[in-house]
């Protein structure tokens, strides 16, 4: 079997010793790939608010120390046993579908995005924020030739999350599709809902990202600290799909109203708190309210392609890996334009 030996011995990580810990710039070993695994050589991993959950340590049994990442893109260095599909030098991705146990109920459905023993990077074994990972095949994503390893590592999370939610949501071509938010997940989100063929409504808070949207390909701005958003929907007709991506369950509550009859509120946005909302929204118009989490890898594959067919490009800020606790800063600050990626 193939493989390409590394000659260092060591690599750097950006680890997480306990929840709640600052980052710590380390030498590692560098691993060797088992039996269904495969060593990458990181070239570019997303920040994401999801690593949160990793740095805080906001999921039970996390064991630590922990490298976080989970929008990973690099190069196939090593491939282990019983690794026939995959080869060394091939561009791959990692998002947050780490993997599935292939025996639990959903996955005998074969709903793997659902299984119930899911693996996540960063979360159930070390991420991208490191110069070396290793990874299970079943979590690979193969990435198109002509996208950037920076410009395609979003979009192996925000990406497919906002694209395969749209996708699965049932608005039709010249449906009245609103986005909520343009920020990480947002700014891709009117941009995959205008490849799509919707009319966009993109709803921020504030003028300032008027442009920006329509620029994205947004037909109408709606300013929701000018204008209650949900009324302006009505005036557009009723939203098929309104796609909530801001982390903002009161701002969710609020554009109910504005979904037309049998219309949806996608949420991928998380949040902790409650989405309001009475059985009387729900019934008159046939309205429904569902959660979407990102896809497996081959709907990573899918968003790629998609995104390389199209154009759609996430817009990003970089930093190195030894800055990784500054590029998580920024992203958290939520002033990042729109998203952080560590270089390699």
């Amino acid at each position: 079997m193939a493989t390409t030996r590394i000659v260092a011995a060591t690599m750097k990580a950006a680890q997480i010793t306990k929840p709640g810990g600052d980052f710590e710039i380390v030498e590692r070993e560098i691993p060797s790939p088992g039996a269904g695994e495969v060593l990458i050589k990181v070239q570019a991993c997303g920040i994401c608010h999801s690593d949160v959950l990793t740095k805080d340590g906001l999921l039970p049994g996390i064991q630590y120390p922990r490298v976080p990442g989970h929008e990973v893109a690099g190069v196939i260095q090593e491939v282990g046993e019983r690794v026939s599909a995959w080869k060394v030098g091939q561009r791959v991705g990692v998002g947050w579908h780490g993997g599935q146990d292939g025996t639990c109920l959903s996955c005998r459905r074969g709903d793997f995005r659902n299984c119930r023993n899911l693996k996540i990077p960063g979360i159930h074994y070390d991420g991208g924020y490191q110069q070396y990972m290793l990874a299970p095949v079943e979590a690979l994503a193969a990435i198109p030739e002509t996208l950037s390893a920076i410009e395609a590592a979003p979009l192996l999370c925000a990406g497919i999350t906002t694209y395969n939610a749209l996708r699965h949501s049932g608005a039709l071509p010249g449906d009245l599709v609103a986005v909520q938010g343009i920020g990480g997940l947002g700014h891709l989100g009117v941009q995959f809902a205008s490849k799509f063929g919707y009319k966009v409504a993109a709803i921020g808070r504030g003028p300032e990202n008027a442009t920006l949207a329509k620029k994205l390909g947004a037909t109408v701005y709606i300013d929701s600290k000018a204008n209650k958003a949900a009324e302006e929907l009505q005036k557009l007709g009723g939203a098929q799909v309104i796609l909530a991506t801001a982390p903002n369950s009161k701002a969710m509550s609020e554009l109910i109203d504005g979904l037309g009859p049998n219309g949806k509120l996608m949420v991928v946005g998380a949040s902790s708190d409650a989405i309001e909302v009475t059985p009387i929204q729900l019934i008159f118009g046939s309205r429904t309210i569902q959660g979407w989490a990102a896809g497996t890898p081959t709907d990573s594959e899918d968003t790629l392609r998609f995104s390389e067919l199209t154009g759609v490009r996430p817009m990003i800020e970089t930093y190195p890996l030894a800055q990784a606790a500054e590029g998580y800063a920024r992203m958290m600050s939520g002033n990042a334009q729109f998203r952080v990626v560590l270089t390699m």
